[in-house]
């Protein structure tokens, strides 16, 4: 019989979520955190509805709750955060079945568990559609919070890893038949992109060592590399020149060069961080964070954001939601 979240009520479904819980936190109205002494408490918080950012033909429960973890894990490297814990908030329909329910917090779980972070809490009510809310909690050592208005000219401009690639993966999944110059490994590649990111919190040891000499602005790619380039930019008050964007070999050979720029640039859901930080950090930085990651511009006086061709940055192809 497959049982669905009406059969059986709240109440029959708590135990359910709480056993991916740790026992002695998860009970009373509100969990209880410590925070290291001279640390300050980082929250995120981001909102997953079912069919705009996940559906049952892209993505299957686990990775749902894979990719939920990810965003937010994501979100807290890239304030330089180490994280303590997330909270879940379900919208859920009446006949959701438990076993895609279930399904959900094992990804959940198999993402946090990388990071040595639990699920401390959350909330379930009754909806029209699915929604699934992650707020998760880290901490940052005070005045060594990467924010996204320490850019300063003179900065190099880091990636940590390709860009692209989660939108290939996604293109596969919905038009698998686009895929026939590409081997199982090479689809494997893209399709893992988009539907188990992982979030750059490897990063942030290095990272701590060198805020601690210089401030460094930064965010996440989540809304694209563009998006992240340009926040940055304006968030600081100034321009960039990029000089060039790696490209992954397989993502040239699916689409092309130009096609792969356009989705290394917008495409979304990479999860990488971009960093500004002093010539010499970086390149520390990028012998320690693999061979993905890249030097891929500069921070220069003014407004203007330059590409290696002449043209303007811009954020029409970005993805917004409204």
């Amino acid at each position: 019989m497959n049982l669905t979240v009406k059969d059986l009520g709240e109440q029959g479904l708590l135990p359910i979520l709480q056993k991916y819980c740790p026992a002695e936190i998860i009970g009373d109205d509100g969990a209880i955190l410590s925070l290291k002494e001279g640390y300050s408490l980082v929250v995120t918080t981001d909102v997953l509805v079912n069919n705009v950012h996940f559906s049952d033909i892209t993505t299957s429960p686990e990775d749902v709750g894979w990719r939920a973890a990810a965003a937010n894990l994501s979100d807290l490297a890239a304030m330089g955060a180490e994280p303590l814990g997330i909270t879940v908030g379900l919208a859920l329909t009446p006949n959701l079945a438990i076993d895609w329910l279930e399904g959900l917090y094992r990804g959940l779980s198999s993402c946090l568990q990388v990071y040595q972070t639990a699920i401390v809490g959350g909330d379930v009510c009754r909806a029209t559609e699915i929604n699934i809310s992650i707020t998760a909690l880290g901490q940052v050592a005070k005045n060594e919070e990467i924010r996204r208005f320490n850019a300063k000219v003179g900065d190099s401009i880091v990636i940590t890893g390709y860009h692209g690639l989660s939108r290939a993966g996604l293109e596969l999944l919905l038009h698998p038949e686009t895929g026939s110059n590409l081997n199982s490994s090479q689809k494997k590649r893209l399709i893992q992109a988009h539907q188990r990111p992982r979030p750059r919190l490897d990063c942030i040891p290095h990272l701590q060592k060198i805020v601690k000499q210089f401030p460094i602005a930064g965010m996440d790619s989540s809304d694209g590399l563009a998006d992240a380039i340009i926040q940055i930019c304006r968030c600081s008050g100034v321009g960039a020149e990029i000089e060039r964007i790696p490209l992954h070999p397989t993502l040239k050979e699916y689409v092309g060069a130009e096609k792969a720029l356009e989705w290394a640039l917008y495409g979304g859901e990479d999860f990488e961080l971009v960093l500004c930080l002093p010539p010499d950090s970086a390149r520390e930085l990028l012998e320690k964070v693999g061979e993905e990651g890249a030097i891929i511009g500069q921070i220069v006086p003014g407004k203007e954001i330059k590409l290696a061709d002449g043209r303007n940055l811009s954020l029409s192809s970005g993805f917004q939601h409204f």
